[in-house]
């Protein structure tokens, strides 16, 4: 039988996020906007108007152009995932909720372990990005599939397998990992789209995120209004060393679901445990 996690973040109130092991970031640095906050405020619960009885986790991200205008979001579990399944339902958004439309927004859900520094060959991430404006030297809409090797932020120089689906993504998907050791399996929506190998693979321990930034180039110019983007998730996964089909997980919410289970966490942290940060 795995070892599970697994949230649908029904809670009544944000401070019981931290109780399951959750941070919401205050951290300033990368990625984003270069003096852009990250806010605890940016998180609210909603109930879920197409499922009564659920909840919502919202995650809102603002710029008027500048950084001091600028807040991003983002929320990190502890550092103890590496190989097996990860999955969640998340929804992107194309439009901004208000103000003018075509900033470069990034509405993500990953996994990541401490860049300890440039190069670091120890350093582990497999991710998604929906990027609805474009960015990253592109004006396309597309969505990122991403397993690392390492990388160097300043200057940037990055060693990664990297798989886009070049299409609009707004509304509801489910996106799945399967990490094994020596590759990396991605799938949208129960669909296979990629599969990546060799040494851009997790190799230590990771944190499972949710964040929502801007790519510090290409913002629009300063307006008096802001611009307000916001992404929704639902539930995340993670069975420890087991590949799960898309079916499969999606069994298994749904059993939690009906049990009437809204947490669940059996996976051990490592001995001794790892620290866990939130600003990556």
């Amino acid at each position: 039988m795995p070892l599970f996690f697994f949230d649908d973040f029904s809670y009544a109130t944000l401070p019981q996020l931290a109780q399951s092991g959750w941070q919401l970031r205050e951290a300033a640095g990368h990625p984003g906007v270069p003096g852009g906050a990250w806010r605890p405020e940016a998180f609210t619960l909603h109930d879920d108007p197409q499922r009564p009885g659920n909840k919502l986790l919202r995650m809102t991200a603002r710029t008027d152009g500048t950084p001091a205008g600028t807040v991003q979001a983002q929320i990190c579990q502890q550092r103890k995932f590496l190989y097996g399944t990860y999955a969640a339902r998340v929804r992107f958004t194309d439009a901004p909720v208000q103000g003018l439309d075509g900033d470069p927004v990034i509405q993500t859900f990953y996994a990541v372990s401490p860049l300890q520094h440039a190069f670091d060959p120890q350093f582990s991430e497999v991710d998604w990005e929906y990027l609805p404006n474009g960015g990253w030297g592109s004006e396309k809409t597309r969505l990122y599939g991403i397993s690392w090797q390492t990388v160097q932020v300043e200057p940037w120089e990055s060693h990664n397998s990297a798989h886009e689906e070049f299409r609009a993504l707004d509304g509801w998907h489910v996106l799945l990992m399967q990490v094994e050791p020596g590759q990396v399996r991605m799938f949208v929506d129960g669909k296979p789209v990629a599969r990546h190998a060799g040494r851009n693979v997790p190799v230590v321990p990771m944190s499972i995120n949710f964040n929502l930034w801007f790519s510090p180039g290409g913002l629009l110019p300063p307006s008096a209004e802001p611009r307000v983007y916001q992404q929704d998730v639902d539930w995340v996964f993670h069975a420890r060393e087991a590949r799960l089909r898309p079916a499969q997980v999606a069994a298994q919410v749904a059993r939690w679901r009906r049990a009437g289970t809204a947490h669940l966490d059996t996976v051990p942290a490592p001995q001794p445990a790892l620290e866990s940060r939130c600003d990556f």
